[in-house]
């Protein structure tokens, strides 16, 4: 997930927003799948909208690798950019926050307020760093169950992501199928591809790599600044497609008329670019995080956790409708991935949408205005609404 951040053509803002927070497993720690336990787990999310009184409007929004809670909405009317998804949740936005309650929280081992590796260890009151329990796609859902449960709502209208995002959409749909009524994957797999998994594996070596990273001890000193900033543009790559490097960038020259024979300078916009990006991520997110998320994607496989090895076994256990969207561009998690989980859920007799939408700017597309997607998912949310109106009519 990149540094877009976009404002909606239509509709408008949330406004201001507070970031609120849930500590729970305090006194039954959290089981993850790595065998150890957690505890206890603060969770940072964002809520928009209002719960309705039968609480069947709630919708969960889930965030890609390096997001967060703050989907949409300005913490202080001075902030120069909306929450990520602020082009899709608002009043009159396809998340509409005048029907909707949106929930949006910050991933387990993550550092925007939830407990991760920069947390301090109850047990040692030091920060966890590489003590922390390797966590995976399923232990973020697991604890998104407890948010869920904590705000009282016993079963989600729908579930939303994209991206790393969409993985957690897809684990909900089957690891809680009776508490989601549907789900909404966007730009994403049911498993990493090699080259997925070899990207993120030279990020972390890069990261590793860096003297300050201190076998992950840093926090009393010296940040691994550079190591972070190469993972972050080795992972901005991936974000984007040939053809947006070509008509963002091309071979133009940054600030110069002339190349500078020279190692330290940027003489191309590309390398300026990719430079600001790694520093400007340097600033808001923590290495040790990095690696956690990274490797939590990397060992997401839908089918071998939920179907011994088989997607069509996997997607037997979910009961919701989907709405599934790949972009043309996106050679991270291209469409031939989202067609393989489509045809899956298919055979399952599930009711699932499928469209692939044009787009030049590669993976990154989901986050970008598109008015084709923008309608797909407020229509597909309206049947939603109206389908759950009608099963709480029909159980009076």
């Amino acid at each position: 997930m990149s540094e877009y951040v976009e404002h909606s053509p239509s509709g408008t803002s949330v406004g201001r927003v507070e970031k609120q927070f849930f500590t729970f497993a305090a006194d039954e720690p959290l089981l993850v799948e790595s065998g150890r336990s957690l505890g206890p787990v603060t969770l940072a999310y964002e809520t928009y909208g209002r719960l309705n009184a039968s609480a069947t409007n709630a919708v969960l929004v889930l965030h890609a690798l390096t997001g967060d809670s703050h989907a949409a909405g300005y913490y202080e009317t001075s902030d120069s950019k909306p929450g990520w998804w602020d082009l899709m949740i608002g009043p009159g936005k396809p998340l509409d926050t005048d029907r909707y309650f949106i929930i949006c929280s910050n991933v387990v081992g993550g550092c925007m307020g939830t407990t991760g590796p920069a947390s301090v260890d109850p047990a040692t009151g030091r920060p966890y760093g590489l003590s922390f329990p390797v966590i995976t796609v399923g232990d973020m859902v697991q604890a998104q169950k407890c948010l869920i449960d904590h705000l009282g709502v016993g079963r989600l209208l729908s579930v939303v992501g994209g991206s790393m995002g969409g993985m957690q959409v897809l684990e909900w749909s089957v690891r809680y199928p009776d508490m989601v009524r549907s789900a909404v994957p966007l730009a994403t797999t049911t498993k990493h591809s090699a080259l997925a998994i070899a990207f993120n594996e030279v990020a972390r070596q890069a990261i590793m790599a860096d003297p300050a990273w201190n076998g992950g001890d840093y926090y009393d000193g010296e940040q691994p600044a550079h190591g972070l900033a190469v993972a972050r543009m080795i992972g901005h790559i991936t974000y984007l497609s040939d053809e947006a490097m070509r008509q963002k960038f091309d071979r133009r020259l940054q600030d110069r008329c002339e190349i500078s024979f020279a190692f330290e300078e940027a003489d191309f916009q590309v390398e300026s670019y990719l430079r600001y990006q790694g520093q400007k991520f340097v600033d808001r997110f923590d290495a040790n995080s990095f690696l956690y998320v990274t490797k939590a994607a990397d060992y997401f496989n839908l089918e071998s956790s939920h179907g011994c090895g088989s997607a069509v076994a996997a997607f037997a256990k979910a009961q919701c409708r989907f709405l599934v969207a790949s972009f043309s561009s996106d050679w991270l998690y291209p469409t031939y991935q989202s067609r393989a989980m489509v045809q899956a859920m298919k055979k399952n007799g599930l009711d699932v949408s499928f469209v692939e939408l044009e787009a030049k700017w590669g993976h990154d597309a989901f986050l970008l205005p598109n008015a084709r997607l923008s309608g797909m998912i407020a229509r597909f949310l309206d049947r939603a609404a109206a389908d759950a109106a009608k099963e709480d009519a029909r159980a009076l």
